[in-house]
């Protein structure tokens, strides 16, 4: 059966998935990149920028399983957009005219607006919808493909709530935010519900990756 996937999602040590005070021009706040700068060194992000270098081993192997197998997204309003971006009809998103989904991808707001197509096969559609609604018309257009959950914190802590995440690969990185929304609020115990395996990383970050057990 297709499953519900986590991929690359980065805290910081007490638990921050992002930091306070986002807007357009600090997309995680306080935070700046500090939560994914492993990902930034690595091959496959260089790749991606059409650059030369970055590094392998643990970081680079595991960043790279975000696409193999991905029919369709889902993300909360807050990773498509700054606070505010329903109230204006030019954004299209932090990622330009290619963005790298290459999938339908499912924007959860209570601010719906018609489809957006863009280049590369991505077209982000808006639903105002709860997290099961909306993973069941995800799975749809994947068409028996995986479903990426894609953040933010907000959603991730919904849809985890909810037992709908089948496989999630966070990433803790070694610094200490404060402030900002915090993954694990509110989920106490979950960890019953996965087999979990840790791995670190010459970087200094740890791989944690949650494999879903139990049943919704």
């Amino acid at each position: 059966m297709p499953r519900s996937r986590v991929h690359n999602f980065s805290v910081s040590l007490d638990g921050y998935g992002t930091g306070e005070g986002l807007s357009r021009e600090e997309p995680f706040g306080h935070a700046g990149q500090r939560l994914h700068e492993w990902m930034f060194a690595t091959r496959w992000w260089h790749e991606l920028a059409g650059e030369p270098g970055g590094g392998g081993g643990i970081d680079d192997a595991l960043v790279r399983r975000h696409g193999p197998g991905i029919g369709a997204e889902i993300m909360g309003a807050g990773k498509y957009g700054y606070p505010g971006w329903h109230e204006d009809p030019q954004w299209q998103g932090w990622w330009g005219s290619n963005p790298p989904f290459h999938t339908p991808v499912f924007v959860l707001t209570h601010h719906v607006r018609p489809p957006i197509e863009l280049d590369g096969g991505t077209t982000f559609h808006f639903l105002d919808a709860a997290p099961a609604e909306a993973l069941e018309v995800a799975r749809e257009a994947a068409g028996g493909q995986d479903v990426r959950i894609g953040g933010g914190v907000t959603m991730m802590r919904e849809f985890l709530a909810a037992g709908l995440i089948d496989h999630l690969h966070l990433v803790v990185v070694p610094i200490l935010l404060g402030r900002g929304v915090r993954l694990w609020d509110g989920l106490e115990g979950i960890e019953h519900d996965y087999r979990l395996e840790s791995t670190s990383s010459p970087s200094g970050v740890v791989h944690l990756t949650f494999d879903r057990t139990t049943g919704p």
